[in-house]
């Protein structure tokens, strides 16, 4: 809890103040087993509240709910398009009208900054579901002339639901990756079953609330909590037709192995390793301004943050001294503190992990221009905003996503010298340009191996643009019209005039 629980709304209070079932079928539910987890609030380290841990048998039965609710003659098979349309926007309008709650939630069990969650994680949730409403009636398919010497036919395309999709998403952003995975899939009439991250599976949860009270057919979407062996016994499940997953490249690979075992279908966003390119002729204020924004956004737990800022030499000290300046007058703290600036990594795991990534490039003869290698506070999983110098291509932490606020600064001299750096990952997720010179901006943009390119600015998105990755960062696109793709099956009809 925060220090001062009299800042929580009462609803949260009602929310943290008995154990969290899961959601099948319409119900909510304990474990089989009757197993449970603590979910903890890494400002305090203190449990929030104890959460039912799904097993097999559990993913068994909302698998089979999913299925129930997937088939016809089920409620959900004969929703045409435009009540699932009005669905949409009204789901949109409850996570709008709960937003205050959903961002404490969010801050409790993340850590995140509640005007963070409110004003962006929540407020895009809204969003999502509100852009997809309008997809709803526009899935339409061709018609295709065919040539056949002496006969006539009618041929054209239909696009239809895959089925059930087993979503599974990671902890940086609970509410908003939940919903990237659940707005398309039931836009394109799909039935799922989430598994949310253990670190963080409350929003999730009151997501599903909101979603029966909207009027979701029961079975349609059931949110099963659990750790890797729940989202292993989805991904291998021989009923799931379909795996959505946001996470590590590891466990990526290994969920595209696992899901061999009937062919489903697998899209995934896997990690990054953004290189953020500044030239000598850049605005530097604004690179600057973009450098820290693309590396410290979201306490650093963002796949498409610019953690290798690459310099051109006649500007690099003074990028260097600007961005250092910044990420020391961060103010790291708790997530309710409106004076705080940052909050805690998401857990104990991670914040030990990001500080021996720190460690290991001091040991290696890197510099601290700002930022430590201990931790930030005595309690909680605090880490200050850290900027390395002197580091090597070869080193950990300029090879490997920390997935933390740490940003990595390397001197270049011509272009040829940092593309070829900023590709030498096994990453292609993100990367970044500054340039006043359009054509230069444009042009390294191109030779950029990555799935979004920004330039002359970061993290500008939007629910209408298409994001995954090159390379190791992933399968497949979400959002946009192309975030439709792969929730669907292509049929191709032919009909012969007699």
């Amino acid at each position: 809890m925060p220090n001062d629980n009299s800042t929580l709304l009462p609803s949260v209070r009602s929310f943290l103040s008995s154990p969290r079932q899961m959601l099948i079928d319409g119900e909510w539910v304990d474990a089989k087993d009757g197993r449970t987890f603590a979910t903890v609030n890494p400002s305090t380290e203190e449990v929030l509240v104890d959460v039912a841990q799904g097993s097999a048998f559990d993913v068994d039965r909302a698998v089979a709910a999913a299925r129930a609710a997937f088939e016809e003659p089920s409620p959900w098979s004969r929703m045409t398009p435009r009540e699932r349309s009005h669905l949409l926007w009204r789901i949109g309008d409850l996570i709008e009208a709960h937003a205050d709650e959903f961002a404490q939630l969010e801050a409790l069990d993340n850590g995140k900054r509640v005007t963070a969650a409110r004003d962006g994680d929540v407020a895009v949730a809204a969003e999502l579901f509100r852009y997809f409403a309008g997809w709803a009636t526009k899935m339409e398919g061709t018609t295709i002339p065919m040539s056949v010497p002496g006969r006539a036919f009618h041929a054209y395309t239909r696009r239809e639901p895959v089925g059930v999709v087993a979503a599974i998403v990671p902890w940086n952003f609970p509410l908003l990756m939940a919903c990237f995975k659940i707005v398309p899939a039931i836009t394109a009439g799909n039935t799922v079953v989430l598994k949310p991250a253990e670190q963080t599976p409350l929003s999730a949860l009151r997501l599903g609330e909101l979603l029966l009270e909207a009027g979701l057919p029961a079975g349609v979407v059931n949110v099963v909590p659990g750790y890797g062996d729940t989202g292993a016994a989805l991904v291998e499940h021989p009923g799931v037709d379909k795996v959505a997953f946001t996470g590590s490249t590891e466990v990526g690979k290994k969920i595209a192995a696992a899901a061999s075992g009937n062919l489903k279908k697998v899209s995934l966003e896997l990690g990054g390793k953004a290189p953020n390119i500044v030239f000598a002729d850049a605005d530097l204020d604004a690179a600057v301004a973009g450098a820290v924004l693309g590396g410290y956004f979201n306490e650093g737990q963002c796949c498409v943050n610019g953690s290798r800022l690459y310099v051109q030499r006649a500007v690099f000290e003074q990028v260097v001294e600007g961005v250092a300046a910044a990420a020391r007058a961060i103010k790291v703290g708790d997530g309710f503190d409106a004076s705080s600036d940052m909050g805690p990594l998401v857990s104990q795991e991670q914040h030990e992990k990001v500080l021996s990534y720190i460690r290991g490039a001091v040991d290696q003869g890197a510099v601290l221009n700002a930022g430590s290698a201990d931790a930030a506070r005595e309690r909680g999983y605090f880490v200050t905003p850290t900027l390395i110098t002197s580091v090597t291509e070869a080193m950990a932490v300029q090879t490997d996503e920390i997935f933390g606020p740490v940003v990595t600064a390397v001197p270049f001299d011509t272009e040829d010298e940092v593309v070829a750096a900023a590709n030498n990952t096994v990453y292609g997720l993100a990367a970044g340009v500054w340039s006043r010179d359009l054509g230069t901006a444009h042009r390294v943009g191109a030779r950029l191996r990555a799935g979004t390119v920004w330039l002359n600015t970061w993290h500008a998105d939007d629910v209408t643009l298409p994001r995954g990755g090159f390379k190791q960062s992933g399968w497949g696109r979400e959002l946009g019209s192309f975030g439709l793709d792969d929730y669907t099956e292509l049929k191709t009809v032919i009909a012969e005039l007699r």
